[in-house]
């Protein structure tokens, strides 16, 4: 076969020719992104049946941390090993192999009979995650190269990346009152087949993309242990408290861990995490204030959470339906704005006000009393927070694997979910913790003069969440400085998009194309 001849015939599971892009691209972007909800989302789906598996499998109080911490350790952990195994390997098998183990890990987690079987089933989907995600993101960017068609398929996948987790809530709490909580794990499965499926029969890999040097052992050893501490260090902070020995133990062996490996890497032939992936410019502000951004985030999806459902007695459904407003901001962020926007003006310019938009959906939540109404304050709030993040999410998700040489397309690709999953963890912890020591603080100075009990725990509770809110804020404006300050690109346009005149006969052309390759034979079948 010539170089340049198409390759739609070719059989599953064979590469593309890289000069021609492939022709069942956007049929495959349903089952990478099909795969990475089923990730994200996982991040929180289990916490809202909590509550049940712990007393159906007799978890401890002191243990059941550990039920999402096991999790959080070994997919923040092995992430970038996870990233350079797709390098390596390939990333199509990679992604492949991630999902197996996923499902099977789901399963042995909803048919768990005691602690020790859930732990380990956790961990397990975490060992898999940190193959999965970074694969799926990596198959996305050497995929689309293509300026119009990359902003259009990572707005897909900003919009997943973003508002997964409040997908998680919704899905969790219907499976968990109207089902039982072990369909949190079980509806892994169907997800993980038909991405499976379709990933063997649709997903095509450019040739001459792998990486095919020596794994770099001692980089895989210390970049696990460190990342491994340094999540357990902040998981422990939110239970025994910053002062407590194993918790400073735990960062400084982060710190000491993840020194050596940079030094490690800037030494060894085949580093595991090349530097000139993280010192340009460009990308790092992108992890940084993606990282950012995250721990403002799932801190916000903790306190809403507990706000809606203990201090307004929402149901586990009525608060994850409470959330969808916020999903809907993100994909219209995202999709509309964010990749509309992306071959046009530069990133920073879209990522920086983004990050503005979403810290003032954070300044009205600061406002949230015992008696707030849901349409008056929640509902725009999660509406700004949903726009914002939708729009700077996508270009951040885009650039930080934009310009990689394809052989390190999956170490970028893991050190954005690395970003996520550490921003993730110092959200939980460090919110969390803000918003107990405000809540013990108003507890204690108004607890003289109080003559109804309940209602003094509540609005100690409101207040705690507020004052861990206004942080959200200042981390959210410090994310908005780094990127208008430390990115400097211009837009992703490339020749594509910058070729001037009207854009819109362009738009319509890919349009045309989506429907063809994807949309009507879906409708069809």
């Amino acid at each position: 076969m010539s170089k340049t001849a198409r390759t739609s015939g070719t059989p599953a599971g064979l590469a593309v020719d890289p000069a021609l892009p492939d022709p069942r691209r956007w049929k495959a972007l349903v089952f990478i992104a099909l795969a990475q909800l089923m990730v994200v989302l996982d991040s929180t789906i289990v916490n809202i049946a909590l509550p049940h598996a712990q007393t159906d499998l007799g978890i401890s109080d002191a243990n059941r941390q550990w039920v999402i911490t096991a999790y959080a350790l070994a997919f923040g952990g092995l992430l970038l090993f996870g990233g350079r195994i797709a390098d390596m390997w390939g990333r199509k098998r990679t992604f492949m192999i991630g999902l197996i183990g996923f499902a099977l890990a789901s399963a042995l987690g909803g048919a768990a009979t005691g602690q020790v079987m859930m732990f380990g089933s956790r961990a397990l989907q975490g060992v898999f995650g940190a193959l999965l995600a970074p694969a799926a993101l990596s198959l996305l960017a050497v995929s689309f190269t293509q300026a119009k068609e990359r902003a259009k398929a990572f707005g897909i996948f900003g919009a997943i990346a973003g508002g997964g987790g409040a997908v998680g809530l919704i899905l969790g709490g219907f499976l968990t009152e109207y089902l039982n909580w072990r369909w949190t794990f079980f509806v892994n499965v169907p997800f993980a087949v038909v991405a499976l499926v379709g990933a063997y029969f649709v997903i095509r890999e450019p040739v001459g993309s792998r990486n095919r040097a020596s794994l770099d052992i001692p980089g895989v050893v210390l970049s696990t242990l460190g990342l491994v501490s340094l999540v357990y260090g902040f998981t422990r902070a939110e239970s025994a408290g910053w002062s407590d020995p194993v918790t400073i133990g735990m960062f400084v062996a982060s710190a000491v861990l993840l020194g050596a490996f940079l030094i490690t890497e800037s030494k060894v032939k085949a580093p595991l995490l090349p530097l000139r992936v993280v010192t340009d410019r460009n990308r790092g502000g992108v992890y940084a204030s993606l990282g950012l951004a995250i721990i403002a985030m799932f801190g916000l999806f903790l306190f809403l959470t507990f706000y809606l459902q203990v201090v307004k007695g929402y149901s586990p459904v009525k608060t994850g339906f409470a959330f969808l407003p916020m999903v809907a901001g993100m994909i219209t962020g995202s999709t509309q704005i964010g990749a509309r926007l992306m071959n046009r003006v530069p990133p920073r310019f879209l990522m920086g006000p983004g990050f503005i938009l979403a810290a003032g959906g954070m300044l009205v939540l600061t406002q949230m009393e015992i008696g707030s109404n849901y349409a008056t304050l929640v509902l725009p709030a999660i509406l700004m927070l949903g726009l914002g993040m939708g729009t700077a999410f996508m270009p951040a998700m885009s650039l930080a694997t934009h310009g990689v040489q394809p052989r390190d397309a999956g170490v970028a690709s893991a050190m954005v979910n690395t970003s996520q999953q550490v921003g993730g963890a110092i959200g939980t912890a460090l919110l969390n913790t803000i918003a107990a020591s405000a809540t013990t603080a108003y507890l204690t100075s108004h607890a003289a003069g109080a003559s109804n009990a309940k209602l003094l725990q509540a609005q100690a509770m409101v207040n705690g969440y507020s004052h861990a809110i206004w942080w959200a804020v200042g981390i959210l404006l410090v994310a908005a400085a780094i990127a208008l300050t430390l990115i400097n690109t211009g837009h992703q346009g490339g020749p594509v998009a910058s070729g001037g005149g009207d854009n819109k006969g362009a738009d319509a052309d890919l349009d045309a194309e989506i429907e063809d390759e994807f949309l009507v034979p879906v409708i069809a079948h």
